[in-house]
């Protein structure tokens, strides 16, 4: 079976330069959709930084089941470290979901802890082939700036399902893409639980992983077309 992170052999040209002159480049993880522990039932994502090293990861446990599901997930570091907890927004016509740095010591978010609110742009998702999703970041994201028609932070267009999309600043600028993964150096496409996560530099890969761990679950609501597709 093919690896599906960078051999240790990349690592010198991949090294993000500093201040010699040279341009900064972007961030390249690699996303196995599949959690860490290998037991029958668990579901999540592993990810992998251009040196073969756990970054990021999420188990879940709960996804066929609705009730338990409801409480959401944490995007965790490769130690286990709590970094951000994803939740669904409760009765939201356009699956939004919100995310927290920290819970209080009764284990419940505060509003003042919200990092962001993530939703689809339309309660339809039937958008021509091209439907897009919305990240209002902040404490004040969610439906307050949504109904005075405030610009999103970032937006995200492509399609999911077939892991082409592409996420872009407020001003339109790319500064993440979601891509198939090949195997090194030939033109085979790995399976679609394997896939690549560009991020350009000055973008928190925290942040950009959150919201391609949102939009895995709004793409793959019950008897719905996915999200972007």
């Amino acid at each position: 079976m093919s690896k599906i992170y960078p051999s240790e052999n990349k690592r010198n040209e991949l090294k993000p330069k500093g201040d010699d002159g040279c341009r900064l480049r972007p961030s390249t993880l690699t996303v196995w959709k599949r959690s860490s522990m290998s037991f029958q039932g668990t579901d999540g994502f592993t990810v992998f930084d251009q040196q073969g090293r756990l970054v990021f990861r999420v188990e879940n446990y709960s996804r066929n089941h609705p009730c338990v599901a409801a409480s959401g997930l944490v995007l965790m570091d490769g130690a286990g470290n709590a970094l951000l907890s994803l939740k669904p927004q409760i009765l939201s016509m356009q699956y939004q979901w919100n995310a927290y740095r920290e819970e209080d010591d009764c284990g419940k978010s505060s509003p003042g802890c919200k990092v962001f609110s993530m939703r689809s742009s339309s309660m339809a998702f039937f958008g021509g082939g091209k439907d897009k999703a919305e990240v209002f970041v902040g404490s004040a994201s969610g439906r307050g700036r949504q109904q005075r028609g405030t610009t999103p932070d970032f937006r995200i267009e492509g399609s999911f399902r077939n892991r082409n999309c592409k996420i872009s600043n407020a001003e339109g600028q790319v500064v993440a893409k979601i891509a198939r993964k090949r195997v090194m150096n030939s033109t085979v496409m790995l399976s679609d639980d394997v896939f690549s996560l560009v991020i350009q530099p000055g973008y928190s890969s925290e942040l950009i992983m959150a919201f391609v761990i949102v939009l895995d679950r709004i793409s793959t609501k019950p008897y719905t077309p996915a999200l972007c597709s």
